[in-house]
């Protein structure tokens, strides 16, 4: 059902009184934050969500249209269209940075997307998933006063979607979003972070690079967060969570996963040992037959 204001109340006197609006529940201001355009509307709207609020989770929201708000800058491109620079220069630290910031900013949208869209779940579910979204909005926050100290805003550099494109391939399927989402697109920032946070320190980037260790902490606790919720999911349909992965991988065409991975990341995240042993075999397998192929 969707949310509706409540009826008119009638005294005894026999006049009928307006009802109390009824609070805007928390999904529903999950969706309004993610319907804000401007960075700085997002980020009051996701720090304005009423945590207090019920959240209503058998609710079906309408679909407003334009998801996810986002402003007209940065301009978005494929992946091989955004350039790749040293970031032994200024202009390169800050085109690195500001493609995280970018991933902050998506990834602020995947986590008001997920509580506003999928109903019937706990509501423990939808709490998680609103802590995820303060604490990218945290991470876009510091990235972007970083940038600032390097004479760029968000939106100077081209960006890429995707993050946001995977989100749309899973919008009728909780299971694939946890799965290919949390799992897998953000879980690869748990591998990246350690070689970036390297790179800007030895750049002489001592404040990128300790964003960089607030980022991978955090970050840890997020795909915790779709681990464990998958795997809910998961038990709630009778499936086995190992061998759903590379069905739903397959299915929406999930990039394959290369290393060098961050095992003690992953491990934390909650990634079973089954799971890493499969990884690294699926890695082997695809590096060997990588060197088998004819060269050309």
């Amino acid at each position: 059902m969707t949310e509706r204001p409540l009826q008119p109340v009638r005294h005894d006197a026999g006049s009928v009184q307006p009802a109390a609006p009824a609070p805007v529940s928390l999904r529903t201001q999950a969706l309004q934050a993610l319907a804000c355009v401007e960075w700085p509307d997002k980020l009051a709207a996701v720090a304005a969500i009423d945590d207090a609020a019920p959240v209503r989770a058998d609710a079906v929201l309408d679909d407003p249209g334009g998801l996810p708000g986002r402003p007209a800058r940065p301009e978005l491109g494929p992946p091989s269209q955004v350039r790749q620079r040293s970031v032994n220069t200024v202009p390169g630290r800050a085109a690195m940075l500001h493609a995280i910031a970018h991933i902050e900013f998506n990834a602020i949208n995947l986590a008001l997307d997920v509580i506003w869209r999928f109903p019937g779940m706990p509501d423990a579910f939808y709490r998680d998933w609103l802590t995820v979204a303060r604490e990218e909005a945290y991470h876009f926050g510091l990235l972007r006063e970083h940038l600032a100290t390097l004479g760029h805003v968000y939106g100077d550099f081209p960006a890429h979607n995707g993050l946001w494109d995977m989100a749309e391939k899973t919008r009728d399927d909780l299971l694939a979003r946890l799965a290919l989402v949390p799992r897998t697109l953000e879980a690869r920032g748990l591998d990246a972070s350690p070689l970036i946070r390297d790179k800007l320190a030895r750049a002489g980037d001592a404040q990128g690079a300790a964003i960089l260790d607030i980022l991978l902490r955090d970050e840890i606790g997020h795909v915790a967060i779709g681990n464990r919720w998958y795997r809910w999911v998961c038990a709630g349909r009778g499936l086995d969570p190992l061998a759903t992965y590379p069905v739903m991988a397959e299915r929406y065409l999930a990039p394959r996963l290369r290393g060098p991975f961050n095992w003690a990341a992953r491990r934390a995240a909650g990634f079973e040992p089954e799971e890493l042993a499969a990884l690294a075999a699926a890695d082997e397998q695809a590096r060997h037959d990588a060197e088998a192929r004819p060269r050309t």
